[in-house]
């Protein structure tokens, strides 16, 4: 049970506390990040409270295995929509430069987004077919991560 917890916990933990907590803390330097994104400030300032919402609430989800496969499916989600609007890396040109590339630093960026996502998925879907019948038939179902294992 505690090795379960600690592993979802090392899958959320980027987003709850730390990111959770730095939009937080730094809120006004979110929404400027957002608003290079989304030009309405309304938009960015929306956008960086659902982000809240989603690191707080779905991190919640996975860790304590309540709606864990729906919650894990909208941070699989959220990873790769923010790996695609904030981790931009072919716009920098410098790509393929020797030395210090902001391009290539950005993708780095977005591929821990994506395996990130994979991680989630994992939760999601499980890692047979059946998984994914049981999320589309039953979505708020809970894979009940900390029931004790019965062969």
């Amino acid at each position: 049970m505690l090795i379960t917890l600690a592993v979802r916990y090392l899958l959320v933990m980027l987003f709850f506390p730390f990111s959770a907590l730095d939009k937080i803390l730094n809120f006004h330097g979110a929404v400027g990040q957002a608003k290079q994104i989304f030009s309405v400030p309304l938009l960015a300032t929306a956008s960086i409270l659902v982000g809240l919402f989603i690191e707080i609430v779905m991190s919640l989800g996975v860790l304590t295995g309540i709606a864990d496969r729906l919650s894990a499916l909208i941070l699989a989600l959220y990873c790769m929509a923010t790996a695609g609007l904030f981790k931009q890396f072919w716009k920098p040109g410098d790509f393929w430069h020797a030395g210090t590339s902001h391009g290539r630093d950005l993708f780095w960026d977005f591929l821990k987004n994506f395996s990130l996502a994979g991680g989630f998925l994992l939760i999601t879907f499980g890692t047979t077919i059946h998984g994914t019948n049981s999320l589309f038939t039953h979505p708020l179902s809970s894979t009940h991560p900390y029931l004790p294992y019965r062969p």
